[in-house]
């Protein structure tokens, strides 16, 4: 696995690829939207070969310790694959969020990016397993409070398949939403496990028997609005699904011996302090010896870096003092800092 920089502002001609006004109305009306041609196809392998060198064949021993989400912390960003950094920051997948929320660039920021397996496996009676999803949304572990009014939603979540369905299957189910009536979409949202006294439960089979012994009312919606309405994204390698926190949604079984493998990300507005980041902070990276986290940040572009948070040109955290410092801090990795001092 190389951990040299990959340049991530110009790829395959894909760097101005933008998603086209029907994707944009699908996630904002309907709750999620699946693009496939969004993102460099040489980037998108390089990333899958260094998973593949990384994640235990199906059936073997080592696969065991990944029957949920886990990379061992060796694909977080900032990852040592420089395939996977490059992706988290794709300048088209930056764009991509900016155009869902109608926001610039710089009003977004990262908040995860890690890269699961998924290995097909026989029926688990593990309660917590995510072989076969019970139907949730993702909001109870990224956020404090309870996502806004749709018509005001705070997040971008994202799937990037390394796969093609076929060859594995495994797909994301979402029930769209039809409008602001629609039955599957009461206020709140609170009708599955692991919101309120009701026990996180992943199994769908163990979440379903559950909820028809703890709400019975609760159960029989989900039946009937949920889970009979659900629509399977039947992506391709390189296929990107958009989702928000307020997406019914839930993960489908992978063919038996097979491995599934994908990118999670999620990006905020900024501004949102009730909206977690999944991982150590960007910060906390700054101390390994190999200075990957430094390197990022002085190569990163404007955009990319205000997304980690640091504060855009204009912004009043600078100064001529603090463009100095940060300049100091930086100059042996090449940072640039010209459009902060133009914008004093």
């Amino acid at each position: 696995m190389s951990n040299q920089p990959i340049n991530y502002m110009q790829s395959e001609g894909l760097t101005n690829a933008r998603l086209d006004d029907a994707h944009i109305s699908s996630w904002r009306d309907r709750g999620f939207a699946l693009v496939h041609d969004l993102l460099p196809r040489a980037l998108l392998q390089t990333l899958k070969e260094d998973a593949l060198a990384f994640y235990p064949e199906p059936n073997s021993a080592a696969s065991e310790q990944y029957f949920d989400f886990s990379s061992s912390q060796k694909f977080v960003f900032p990852s040592r694959s420089a395939a996977f950094n490059s992706i988290t920051l794709h300048p088209a997948l930056l764009q991509a969020v900016a155009d869902l929320l109608n926001l610039p660039i710089w009003q977004l920021r990262l908040t995860q990016s890690d890269l699961w397996p998924k290995y097909g496996v026989a029926d688990s009676k593990d309660p917590e397993a995510n072989r076969d999803q019970r139907m949730h949304c993702d909001y109870p572990n990224h956020s404090l409070v309870h996502p806004p009014p749709w018509e005001s939603p705070e997040a971008v979540e994202m799937i990037i398949y390394l796969n093609d369905y076929e060859q594995c299957e495994g797909a994301t189910a979402v029930v769209p939403r039809n409008g602001p009536d629609d039955p599957a979409y009461p206020w709140p949202i609170v009708q599955t496990p692991g919101v309120g006294d009701l026990d996180y439960i992943n199994d769908r089979q163990a979440a379903e028997a559950y909820m028809t012994e703890r709400d019975p009312a609760a159960a029989a919606f989900r039946q009937q609005h949920l889970y009979a309405r659900e629509l399977v994204a039947k992506y391709q390698f390189g296929s990107v699904l958009s989702y928000r926190h307020d997406t019914w949604h839930r993960g489908r079984p992978v063919k038996q011996d097979a491995l599934r493998l994908v990118q999670n990300l999620t990006f905020t507005k900024t501004a949102r302090d009730w909206l977690g980041v999944l991982h150590s902070g960007w910060s906390w990276s700054m101390y390994e010896s190999d200075r990957l986290m430094e390197k990022l940040m002085a190569q990163a572009s404007v955009d990319q870096r205000t997304v980690l948070g640091f504060p855009p040109p204009g912004h009043d955290y600078w100064s001529y003092k603090t463009v100095a410092a940060v300049e100091a801090r930086y100059q042996a990795f090449g940072i640039d800092m010209t459009a902060y001092k133009k914008a004093l």
